[in-house]
C-alpha cells in the first residue's frame, strides 16, 4: 500500500503578513573540487542536509565529458517543479484536476551581447491534457504571478554576495 503524499499546510492567503520578507524555508547547496573552463565549474553539489549529492559536469556541448548533471539542468528543474506546484496549487483552487499537468522548463546558457558575459534564456511549455486553452490561460497567469522562480527569471532577485571569514 502506497501513502498517499500530502501538501504542506502553506496558503498564499495567510502565509505572509507583513512589510518584509517572511522565510518559510531556506536551504543550501554547497559546489566544490572539480576544475573550470569557460567560466563552467565542475566538481561535487552538496546540500546541507545530503539529500542532494551530485557530481558536477560540463555538457558534451560545450566540451565536457557530458557525464553529470550541469547547472542548467538543476535550474530548470527547480523551475519546472516551482511553476508545476503554483499550477497546481491554483488547479484545485478552480476545482479541475492537477494530475495531469506536465512543465517542461528549457535553459539556455550563451553569450549576453549587452555585456559580453554569459547570460540564461529560459522558457515553460506546459501540457494540460483535457483543459481548453481559454481556461487553462487565466491559470497560466496565475501559476506566473505565484511562483517565485518564475518572478526571479523575469525580474531578479537581489543576490548578496559575501566572502566567508
Amino acid at each position: 500500500m502506497t501513502d498517499q503524499i500530502q501538501p504542506p499546510d502553506l496558503s498564499t492567503d495567510r502565509d505572509f503578513d507583513g512589510a518584509s520578507f517572511s522565510a518559510i524555508y531556506t536551504t543550501a547547496v554547497t559546489v566544490s573540487g572539480g576544475v573550470a573552463g569557460h567560466g563552467r565549474a565542475s566538481g561535487r553539489a552538496r546540500s546541507a542536509d545530503g539529500v542532494l549529492d551530485v557530481s558536477l559536469r560540463m555538457p558534451a556541448e560545450l566540451g565536457g565529458d557530458g557525464r553529470g548533471t550541469n547547472p542548467e539542468q538543476l535550474f530548470a528543474a527547480g523551475l519546472a517543479a516551482c511553476f508545476h506546484g503554483a499550477l497546481s496549487l491554483v488547479a484545485r483552487r478552480a476545482a479541475l484536476d492537477p494530475a495531469g499537468i506536465a512543465v517542461e522548463a528549457t535553459v539556455t546558457f550563451g553569450r549576453d551581447p549587452g555585456h559580453g558575459g554569459y547570460g540564461l534564456r529560459v522558457g515553460l511549455v506546459v501540457t494540460w491534457p483535457g483543459v481548453a486553452p481559454e481556461i487553462a490561460a487565466p491559470l497560466l497567469e496565475k501559476a506566473d504571478s505565484l511562483c517565485p522562480y518564475t518572478r526571479m527569471a523575469g525580474q531578479g532577485t537581489p543576490t548578496p554576495i559575501t566572502l566567508a571569514p
